[in-house]
């Protein structure tokens, strides 16, 4: 029935088109992403959890390839344990960047990789990196990600306010997640959430009805 042996699927790898974003608030970060991983025009999975855990105080949002970010995350992840065993303590966030960075660099011919880093740390707090497609590294107050992304820059320009609070930034990432959701074919489900801040991690997810509403016409 099915001679290319693919079920009827298409070719195109396992792709996190999504939407995925990151915001620093004075105690910690959240970090937030859609649950959508697409293959082709095919939705090969509607609750994807792509809020990847790096360490205790440490997660990353994937966007690209599913493959080559889950790779690297799993790397990333054995890297920064044995950081935390040597340091005696909790990994920087900075850290685990800079290893990020390492392997999106050195291989940026081969891989499909565009990762946001946030999580926090005793020395620095709360800290959002982002490592695009190339290997770049940079903080940044909030960063935003995938596909969905392009919908959603004139939004989080006019509504980022430095010094938000906890709820503030959860909202923040909400409304955004939810727009870019609307008009990305590739974004979709639900909307999980990640706080991130001393005490540990608070995990929140938005669906159905929960997720915040606009127009669509």
């Amino acid at each position: 029935m099915f001679p290319d042996g693919n079920y009827g699927l298409g070719s195109d790898e396992i792709s996190t088109g999504t939407s995925i974003m990151a915001v620093e608030f004075d105690q910690g970060v959240v970090i937030a992403a859609d649950s959508r991983t697409t293959s082709g025009p095919y939705i090969a999975n509607r609750v994807t959890d792509k809020l990847t855990p790096i360490h205790d105080h440490i997660f990353c949002c994937r966007s690209g390839s599913a493959a080559d970010t889950q790779a690297i995350a799993d790397i990333v992840a054995a890297n920064v344990e044995l950081d935390g065993v040597q340091m005696g303590g909790l990994p920087l966030v900075k850290k685990a960047a800079e290893i990020f960075r390492g392997y999106c660099y050195s291989y940026r011919d081969s891989l499909s990789a565009g990762i946001i880093v946030a999580g926090w740390d005793p020395k620095e707090g709360g800290q959002v990196f982002t490592i695009p497609l190339g290997g770049m590294l940079v903080r940044q107050p909030f960063s935003i990600g995938g596909s969905g992304s392009t919908y959603i820059y004139g939004h989080v320009d006019a509504t980022f306010k430095k010094n938000m609070s906890r709820e503030d930034c959860v909202k923040f990432c909400s409304n955004s997640l939810a727009l870019a959701m609307n008009r990305d074919g590739s974004s979709g489900g639900v909307i999980r959430i990640a706080i991130i801040d001393k005490n540990g991690v608070e995990r929140r997810a938005l669906l159905g009805e929960e997720i915040p509403r606009f127009y669509e016409g």
